[in-house]
Parts: structure tokens; sequence; C-alpha cells
């Protein structure tokens, strides 16, 4: 029921407010544990994404947004559920890698799975170094990685703004990767760090953004 609502009633509302152009979305397998790593313009691109892409797409949310109460906490809930995002809490010791061990149970279960490696929205526009969960989801679950571009998405909610506002957004799907070379070597660094740089050359090659702190 809660897909049903985010594929026939949210996603006819994001393109009539969004206008998306979706470039690539042919790209993507259907079956099977898939990684999409997108780059982070706004908070609005966990949702652009999911409800674009031609299979289910989970993404990690804050805790809170799955707790609230009252007719707010019924909404934020039911959108966040229909989007198929995973509730992570986030002020514990261990919440990163409490975080990374949801996305490889999605991904172990044969789900596509949406990540940021940059960590955070980027807040001047460019592309921030790529963390290396990335490379360990991958290595571990031995699943390809399709890079991902969001552009205008930053318009549409800004960092800082409470409420979205109508602005074109255009989504690109790249190839999908696979690490042969690097397979079984998700405790090596220096594998880890090989892997999401050739993600984090694949989403600049499609966002065209610059690169900060390489």
């Amino acid at each position: 029921m809660f897909y049903f609502i985010a594929r026939f009633v949210l996603r006819p509302l994001f393109i009539l407010t969004c206008r998306p152009t979706v470039v690539g979305k042919e790209r993507l397998p259907l079956t099977g544990p898939l990684l999409l790593a997108s780059n982070h313009r706004s908070f609005i691109d966990s949702i652009a994404i999911p409800l674009m892409a031609p299979r289910k797409v989970g993404y990690l949310a804050k805790a809170e947004y799955f707790t609230g109460t009252g007719i707010s906490g019924w909404a934020s809930k039911t959108l966040f559920t229909a989007l198929g995002a995973r509730p992570v809490e986030r002020q514990t010791h261990r919440a990163a890698q409490a975080a990374l061990d949801t996305v490889l149970h999605a991904l172990e279960a044969g789900e596509a799975f949406g990540i940021y490696p940059e960590g955070t929205r980027s807040r001047d526009g460019r592309l921030a170094r790529g963390k290396t969960g990335v490379a360990w989801l991958a290595l571990t679950a031995d699943c390809p990685v399709v890079p991902v571009a969001v552009h205008g998405t930053e318009h549409v909610q800004p960092v800082g703004a409470r409420w979205p506002r109508p602005h074109k957004v255009t989504i690109t799907f790249g190839e999908p990767i696979t690490f042969p070379e690097q397979r079984g070597l998700a405790g090596n660094g220096k594998a880890r760090r090989v892997v999401t740089d050739r993600v984090m050359e694949a989403i600049a090659e499609l966002s065209g953004q610059e690169k900060s702190g390489w």
C-alpha cells in the first residue's frame, strides 16, 4: 500500500511541480542488489531519486521521521515508509556502522539502496571527496554501483529552507560499475579508496561539479 502511494500519488505530484528530466534510467539493473551513489544537493534528493527510478530504491532517514506524533508525525512516517526509507539513529556512538549495516542488510536481501558518498549535502555546489563506506558496501555485498547526478534540487529545497518550492530537476543515472579487481578486499583500506575514487569520478563526470578537497 505504501509503495502504491509513492508511485501513484507522490510521483505525479513531483512531476507536476519539478518537471523532472530523467536520463539513463534504462541503465539500472531491475533485479538484484544495487547501490545508487549520488551527489547530494538537497534534502529533496532522497525523494526525487526513488520517485523517478525504475525500481524501488531505499534510503536512510532519521529515526525521528518515523516516531513523530499527531497529524504531522503520521504524514512524515507515511511519506518515508512509502519511499522505502529505513530509520537510523544518528546520535549513538556507533551510528555510522549501524547505518552501513542497515544498508548492507537491504543489499543482501537483493534490494536497491541509495547513498551519498560525500556524507552530507554540498553547501557551495562543489563535489566533496567521497567517504569509503560506499566501497565497503559494494565490496562486502559484491554488487554494482550506479553513479547518479542530480541537478536543480538545490533550488527546490535549499539547505536551511523549511519548505520546498517548484523548480525543474534533472536526474542522470550512469552506467553500473563493478570492481572485479577489488573483489574480496572490503577490509583493505587502499582497495576501498580506489573503489570510492572511481565512483566519485563517475559522479563528477555526470554532474559537472567542481571538486573540493580531493
